[in-house]
């Protein structure tokens, strides 16, 4: 039997790729439920060791995705189908099929400019079909347990938002959603880091060759080396460690069935 779904460090993966991953936010609207969309990366795994609300987040999860080429690496050995999902990737292709269908969207996150040049970027990518409900760019030290959170969390309620993208980066964007959700909003969260940045054209997107063979970190690493070199850092440790890990008990199952026979 086929898995449904990946186990990375413990997590589950439960979107095989973009097609399955919009199809099952669709078919989540269509039910009329409520959701949250979070893609698993590294820096997440990290996050998620030392950080309990976050880890809530992630337990309570509708749809994960794998974010990372190391991400889709581990998570072939207990789901063989998985494909790199990322939110940088997602959120065109996402809204397209949103004003397919007649859903309107909702922007969370980021500044007033990015999300600007970003509304009118996907509003020229749908043929201008797409209804953008409403967006909010929050102060910098927005708190998402705060009651100005609530009263976000009310105004995308009220604006009838059937997808809500959120654009806070992790934590914040993973904690918001859990939120929303908790609140039972029948609307998806689709947490998607910085992928406005790169629609509007504040932030420049790795080439495709980077993407192509994953290793889209180290453009970016190349190009903020001073704040991404520690993030990273941290990252390439945990992935040491869960590799070492595999192997032990790879190792061990196979001691135990040579024992056996």
């Amino acid at each position: 039997m086929t898995s449904a779904s990946a186990d990375v460090d413990g997590w589950r993966v439960n979107m095989a790729n973009e097609d399955m991953s919009i199809s099952s936010i669709l078919a989540s609207i269509a039910r009329g439920e409520g959701s949250t969309f979070f893609t698993l990366n590294l820096d997440h795994l990290v996050k998620l060791r030392s950080d309990s609300k976050f880890r809530e987040a992630y337990r309570q999860a509708t749809f994960v995705s794998a974010d990372g080429a190391p991400i889709v690496y581990i998570g072939r050995r207990t789901w063989k189908d998985l494909q790199l999902t990322a939110g940088s990737d997602l959120m065109l292709p996402l809204t397209k099929a949103a004003a397919d269908a007649g859903h309107s969207i909702f922007l969370f996150g980021s500044s007033t400019e990015v999300l600007t040049a970003t509304e009118k970027v996907l509003s020229d990518a749908s043929g201008g079909r797409l209804v953008i409900a409403g967006s909010i760019a929050p102060p910098r030290n927005f708190d998402v347990e705060s009651a100005l959170a609530d009263q976000y969390i009310e105004d995308i309620r009220k604006s009838g938002a059937k997808i809500c993208f959120v654009l806070l980066g992790a934590p914040k964007q993973e904690l918001f959603a859990a939120r929303a959700q908790r609140q039972g909003l029948k609307c998806c969260f689709v947490c998607v880091g910085a992928a406005a940045d790169f629609l509007s054209g504040r932030a420049t997107r790795a080439p495709k060759g980077f993407r192509r063979f994953g290793v889209e970190w180290l453009w970016r690493l190349m190009s903020e080396p001073r704040r991404l070199a520690p993030r990273y850092a941290k990252c390439a440790k945990l992935l040491a460690e869960i590799e070492w890990e595999s192997w032990r008990n790879r190792r061990r199952s196979a001691a135990n069935e040579e024992a056996g026979t």
